[in-house]
C-alpha cells in the first residue's frame, strides 16, 4: 500500500529539513509554535485527503519497518482508529495504554498518570492510523489543560471512544522499531541496531562477514554469491559486489562495483570506480572517480588511479599515479611511474596502447601517446610519442668524478 500524499510537519530548522527531504511528492506544513503532537498534526490537516486514512509517523523514530506499518493499516482499515503499541519492562516516560474489558479506552501520559496507571507496561509509540474526517473533528476539540500545557494527539483516543469508534492496536516485531532519538547517545545506539540488522540480512543472503559487528553500510550494498567482507569496512552510496568478490579489512567503497572473483586487499579506498572480474587491488590502493578497470587488472600498494580506463591483464603494482589515462591490455606500469596530466591550468590525457612496458620512475608528460608494444626505459621523462615496438628512453649521461669528496660537517665549538 503506497501513500496517496506525504506531508512533513516542520518547525525548528524547517529550511534544513526541507532541503534534506524535499521531493516532488512531498508537501510541507509549518508548525510555527511547538504546542504538542496534536497541534503538529493539525497543521497538516489542510493538505490531507479525507477519502484516505491518515498514518502519523515521527521523524525521530527511524527504524520502524514497513511490515509493521502494513500490520497497523490492516488492523485499522478505513473505519477504526489504530495505535501501534508495545510492552516495555520499564515504561517510564511513555504514555500508557488504558484498557477496559480488553478494549483501549484512552492513553494517559506519564506526567498525568495515577500510580495504578503508571504500572501499566503497554505503552503508546505515538504511531497511529485514523480516518481523516473524524481526525479533523477530534483535533478541533483538543485541550491543553494537562501537566505539559500541550495539545496531545493521544487525546484523540478518548474522542474516538466517545464517538463509538473501535480503537485497535498492532505491535511491531521488535522494540527497537519504536525507539526515538533525543540525544547523541540514543542516535549512536540506534545506528548500531540498524547496522546489526543490515549485517543480519547480508548473512541470511549468504555473504560471509568475518565480524558482523564491524561493518558500516551508509547507503545500499548489494552482493552476489560467495562474497566475503573482512572487518571495519565502510560502504557508502550504492556499492555492488559480484560473485566471489573478497573485500579485505579497513576498506572504504563509495558508489563503486567490484567484479566477480576480484580480491581487494586491506586499506583500499574506492570512489565512483569499477573493478573488473578477477582484479587484484591493494593493499593501500586508491581508485578515484572515473576509474574503470578491466578483467584481471592488478593495482598494487600505494597506487592511485583517477579518471582512467585500464584494460584487461594490465598491472601497476606499486607506487604509481595513473590520472586521465587510457591504458590498453597487458601493460606493465613500473614503480614510481606518474602521468603528468596537469599543467597548473588544464588537464591532458595519456594514451598507453596494448603490450607496453613502462620502466620504473617514468614521467609521462601529457598529452602523450605510447604506441603498441613500446618499451620505456626506467627514469625516462616522456614528452613526445613513443614508437611502437621500440625502446624509448631519456637519461642524463652517467659520470664518476674521481676528485670529488663528500662534504664534512664542521664540529661546532
Amino acid at each position: 500500500m503506497l501513500p496517496t500524499r506525504l506531508v512533513v510537519v516542520v518547525g525548528h530548522g524547517a529550511e534544513r529539513v526541507r532541503e534534506a527531504v524535499g521531493a516532488p511528492d512531498v508537501a510541507f506544513a509549518l508548525q510555527a509554535e511547538q504546542l504538542g503532537t496534536g497541534h503538529a498534526v493539525a497543521q497538516a490537516l489542510p493538505l490531507l485527503d479525507d477519502s484516505q486514512p491518515t498514518l502519523v509517523l515521527y521523524g525521530d523514530v527511524p527504524l520502524t519497518e514497513a511490515a509493521t506499518l502494513q500490520r497497523l493499516v490492516a488492523a485499522a482499515g478505513s473505519e477504526r482508529l489504530g495505535i501501534l503499541t508495545v510492552e516495555m519492562d520499564d515504561p517510564t516516560g511513555y504514555g500508557r495504554i488504558v484498557r477496559e474489558a480488553g478494549k483501549i479506552v484512552r492513553i494517559v501520559e506519564q506526567k498525568d498518570a495515577s500510580e495504578p496507571q503508571r504500572a501499566i507496561r503497554e505503552i503508546n509509540t505515538g504511531i497511529i492510523l485514523a480516518p481523516t474526517g473524524p481526525l479533523r473533528r477530534w483535533l478541533s476539540t483538543l485541550r491543553n489543560d494537562n501537566a505539559q500545557g500541550e495539545y496531545y494527539l493521544t487525546d484523540a483516543v478518548e474522542r474516538a471512544v466517545a464517538d463509538g469508534m473501535e480503537v485497535v492496536s498492532a505491535q511491531p516485531d521488535a522494540l527497537w522499531e519504536t525507539l526515538g532519538v533525543n540525544s547523541k547517545v540514543q542516535l549512536a545506539e540506534l545506528e548500531r541496531i540498524h547496522q546489526r540488522n543490515l549485517a543480519q540480512r547480508l548473512l541470511e543472503a549468504g555473504v560471509t562477514l568475518l565480524d558482523p559487528a564491524r561493518i558500516d553500510i551508509r547507503g545500499e550494498l548489494t552482493c552476489g554469491r560467495d562474497v566475503t567482507i573482512d572487518v571495519n569496512c565502510v560502504f557508502e552510496g550504492r556499492v555492488h559486489l559480484e560473485d566471489g568478490a573478497h573485500i579485505g579489512a579497513n576498506c572504504v567503497l563509495r558508489n563503486s562495483t567490484v567484479g566477480a572473483g576480484a580480491r581487494v586487499q586491506p586499506f583500499c579506498h574506492f570512489e565512483d570506480a569499477s573493478v573488473g572480474a578477477a582484479g587484484r587491488i591493494g593493499p593501500y590502493a586508491r581508485l578515484r572517480p572515473g576509474t574503470v578497470l578491466g578483467e584481471d587488472v592488478h593495482i598494487g600498494n600505494f597506487v592511485e588511479v583517477k579518471n582512467s580506463q585500464i584494460a584487461a591483464h594490465s598491472k601497476a603494482n606499486h607506487l604509481a599515479y595513473v590520472g586521465d589515462a587510457t591504458v590498453g591490455s597487458r601493460v606493465n606500469i613500473g614503480a614510481g611511474t606518474i602521468t603528468c596530466n596537469y599543467d597548473g591550468a588544464n588537464k591532458y590525457r595519456t594514451v598507453i596502447e596494448d603490450d607496453v612496458f613502462i620502466g620504473s620512475d617514468t614521467q609521462l608528460v601529457a598529452p602523450v601517446t605510447v604506441r603498441r608494444g613500446a618499451t620505456i626505459g626506467a627514469g625516462t621523462t616522456l614528452t613526445k610519442e613513443a614508437a611502437a615496438d621500440k625502446l624509448t628512453l631519456s637519461r642524463s649521461k652517467q659520470m664518476t668524478l674521481d676528485a670529488w669528496q663528500r662534504p664534512v660537517k664542521q664540529v661546532k665549538k
